[in-house]
């Protein structure tokens, strides 16, 4: 059976144009993998769609929402004023099975509420996570949470390390992934009562974990899950959004009028290229929502066409590899024990 993945096309602050022109392109690579269901207003997706050639033959369809939620609107205000908003639309396809993940750029509120209230937690899951991925020198890490839980319990840290291991095994097929828990000292003994006692629940379980890391070991790939409350992994996840643009922004004003200093420049630009790939958060596509019953990726709201391209693709990868199952017969494991 195919898998049918719903993109919500008015999504974003470039949407529609970057999420049917990464839907289209997500399409034409499927190989009949999957297909896309472009979520939002029928005219306007319609009329984005002619911009494009050789598009009748492949893998999309269109579910008309008559309702667009912008970035700013309140989520709780949205639920219930929008019912025809493209995100409510495809959170309903989803939950009656007419497809099988979701993928939006747009209010990342609206998103998370949308797929909590129609979609529900995955059985065992206390409360779900945001995953995000941080670049390190040998690849990428899972931080979980980046915005989901901002007061966590040490049972939630402990559901958040089980979520991101299944996730990076699964999706990113890396074979007992290395789980971490963010604290301000690498001793057991260090953090608060909630690390302290969060700690003791992922030590006693059968992930992988190595301890406590420190904020320097995101970046060393020192780990490859990073557990953390949403508040402090949101903080980070901004800051790790902003050092590229400091850091290309700051080359450029110290070599402008140089000549030595540009010529330089010239030559080490692949290399250059290669470090900035690293933070580019559309490499990623999105960020997983881990815990809910379905599938969702939400992606970064200026998310242009190679980000939902990536995003939809990631979506397929959490389906067909059944991410959600995994979460509920790990977490019904440990219960039983």
């Amino acid at each position: 059976m195919k898998v049918r993945i719903a993109v919500d096309a008015m999504g974003g602050d470039n949407a529609p144009k970057c999420t049917v022109a990464g839907a289209i392109d997500a399409a034409r690579k499927s190989h009949g993998r999957f297909e896309v269901v472009l979520v939002g207003d029928r005219k306007v997706i319609e009329e984005e769609m002619k911009h494009h050639l050789l598009i009748k033959d492949l893998p999309i369809t269109i579910e008309h929402a008559s309702q667009k939620v912008e970035m700013h609107e309140s989520p709780s205000k949205v639920f219930r004023s929008k019912p025809d908003s493209s995100i409510a639309v495809a959170m309903n396809l989803h939950k009656e099975g007419s497809v099988d993940a979701v993928v939006s750029a747009g209010n990342t509120g609206a998103v998370m509420a949308s797929a909590l209230f129609m979609l529900g937690t995955a059985e065992g899951v206390l409360r779900p996570a945001i995953g995000s991925f941080m670049p390190h020198e040998d690849g990428v890490c899972l931080m979980a949470d980046v915005g989901s839980v901002v007061n966590c319990k040490p049972q939630h840290l402990y559901q958040f390390g089980v979520m991101g291991s299944i996730f990076m095994n699964y999706v990113l097929d890396m074979k007992s992934p290395k789980v971490s828990l963010l604290n301000i000292g690498e001793e057991e003994s260090k953090g608060t009562e909630v690390i302290q006692e969060a700690y003791q629940l992922l030590e006693d379980s059968d992930l992988n974990f190595i301890g406590n890391i420190e904020g320097r070991d995101i970046l060393t790939g020192k780990a490859d899950v990073v557990v953390c409350d949403g508040f402090t992994g949101n903080v980070i996840l901004k800051f790790g959004e902003s050092l590229a643009r400091m850091v290309s922004k700051t080359m450029k004003k110290t070599i402008r009028g140089n000549l030595p200093g540009t010529v330089g420049m010239y030559l080490i630009r692949p290399s250059l290229r290669k470090l900035f790939k690293l933070f580019d958060y559309q490499e990623y596509g999105g960020a997983p929502l881990l815990g809910i019953k379905g599938t969702c990726i939400i992606g970064h709201g200026s998310s242009k066409q190679r980000a939902i391209k990536n995003a939809v693709e990631e979506a397929w990868k959490m389906v067909t590899e059944k991410v959600s199952e995994h979460i509920e017969k790990q977490l019904a494991k440990r219960k039983g024990e």
